[in-house]
């Protein structure tokens, strides 16, 4: 940075007067702050870095006070880098502003191999932070230990279950999976079965791995009880939300099986809480059932977050879960995004595979392709559906994806055609839960607030009994 660039910073700090996940401000007038391990840990743990900027004062309303002495503050601050591992080499500049001096301290972001950078004088635990908007957050356990695996090629997919073994396994499906591997492949063809299951990490040294337990055990679950799917679908758009009948849940299973089982039980759940609607062309009357969501995105998203989710000790407790809400679905895996790539990445370059025997194997069993194909094909599918782009976040070791129902903003073409279907169907005189169901919504009075009453107050719609408006017996009817 410039003398001139961090003048230029300095008034924009004045204009936004806020900190940032990139920007940190010290005082520094009556000294050197004294711990600084903290913003050189997080900066340094993402990619971007980031500017610590001394002499302004964030509790006086972002006043520029300057800095106490500009040569003996820049010597302390390399005092402080020197006590983090790795040590951090920040690039220090000076500037002078209306008799006042103020110095940044720019702290790049080190290799991913290279993270955690912690403080040497806490520990590679307890002296690694990472930044979550404008402050220093103390790392987890388990964000600690993603670096690590990374760094050192951990594969948890294979790591060995002591009380699993070879007879509780689906021996039908792990027989079909040999002859699929043994398929054109004449060295493994010669090979014996115990051979293979060694080679191709069905065991190691001769105990059954996870990988095989998750996807070939007669019930996983029995050395995994959170390697599971907790599946729920709530009214309204947050949890904690309350149906007409004061339920919290409309629907609520926990998922369990193998892989293979919990992916299809998984999508039976939410299409069980998915509404189809028929769709009326309001110019050639032909008819379409359409569903909130794609089958198709929606299968991707759950075989992704069963294949590519975190198996480490640190996470076998935490199970992935689906929530079905009015507007949306979020389906959440165990373990951040694996390796370099990052979330606008995704879809667009090969990642890293974070259990590559695990996905050899979905993928010769045909459940998965295997092929990075999987982002591409939901953003593709929720087009085609007229849908809003997916969102994909990766949030302190979770992995997120979430699916919205309708168009924000929706076309005022639309916007005709969902009401005329609804006046067509009430040709016939029809009940609150009638109308409801039709709409594929949970909460009669979300769908009798929000689709209804703006018809009956157009008169586009009449009631039946016009003067008890919250009758029982009440229809709604179109002439």
């Amino acid at each position: 940075m410039t003398e001139q660039e961090l003048l230029t910073k300095l008034k924009m700090v004045q204009e936004m007067r806020a900190e940032t996940n990139t920007l940190e401000l010290k005082a520094a007038e009556k000294g050197c702050p004294q711990h600084l391990y903290d913003s050189f840990s997080s900066f340094s743990n993402q990619d971007e870095g980031g500017i610590i900027i001394f002499g302004v004062d964030e509790k006086q309303n972002f006043k520029e006070v300057g800095v106490y002495d500009s040569q003996d503050i820049q010597k302390k601050i390399n005092e402080q880098c020197l006590q983090m591992e790795p040590i951090v080499r920040p690039l220090l500049t000076v500037a002078e502003k209306d008799g006042k001096y103020f110095v940044s301290a720019e702290i790049p972001g080190v290799d991913l191999a290279e993270r955690p950078v912690f403080y040497k004088g806490r520990g590679r635990l307890k002296g690694s932070y990472t930044r979550v908007g404008d402050s220093d957050e103390p790392m987890t356990e388990y964000e600690v230990y993603s670096y690590e695996a990374y760094r050192k090629k951990y594969q948890d997919d294979i790591r060995e279950v002591q009380r699993a073994s070879l007879s509780a396994l689906n021996q039908e499906q792990l027989d079909n999976y040999i002859t699929l591997l043994k398929n054109g492949k004449p060295n493994l063809s010669n090979m014996d079965n115990d051979t293979i299951y060694e080679l191709m990490s069905v065991t190691r040294n001769h105990v059954v791995t996870l990988s095989a337990t998750m996807i070939f055990s007669l019930y996983p679950q029995a050395y995994f009880p959170q390697l599971c799917i907790t599946a729920i679908s709530v009214p309204g758009t947050e949890i904690g939300n309350l149906g007409d009948s004061g339920e919290r849940f409309l629907d609520n299973q926990r998922i369990e099986g193998n892989i293979p089982e919990m992916l299809d039980e998984a999508i039976r759940f939410v299409k069980r809480n998915m509404r189809t609607k028929t769709i009326i062309d309001a110019k050639t009357g032909a008819r379409e059932d359409k569903t909130d969501y794609p089958i198709t995105a929606v299968r991707e998203a759950i075989i992704n977050a069963l294949v590519h989710r975190d198996y480490s000790i640190h996470t076998e407790g935490m199970p992935i879960q689906i929530i079905m809400y009015e507007d949306r679905m979020e389906i959440k895996n165990p373990g951040g995004i694996y390796g370099r790539i990052k979330v606008d990445q995704l879809g667009k370059m090969q990642p890293d595979t974070r259990n590559p025997v695990m996905a050899l194997a979905l993928e010769t069993m045909h459940v998965t392709e295997n092929r990075y194909s999987g982002i591409p094909t939901i953003r593709r599918e929720m087009e085609k559906y007229n849908l809003p782009e997916p969102q994909f976040a990766d949030e302190r070791g979770s992995f997120i994806v979430t699916f919205y129902k309708e168009v924000q903003n929706t076309a005022i073409e639309s916007e005709i055609a969902d009401e005329y279907n609804l006046l067509l169907f009430c040709k016939t005189p029809r009940t609150r839960k009638e109308i409801c169901d039709y709409l594929g919504l949970t909460s009669v009075t979300y769908a009798i607030q929000r689709h209804v009453m703006p018809l009956v107050e157009t008169g586009k719609l009449k009631m039946t009994n016009p003067e008890k408006p919250k009758s029982p017996k009440q229809l709604f009817y179109s002439e």
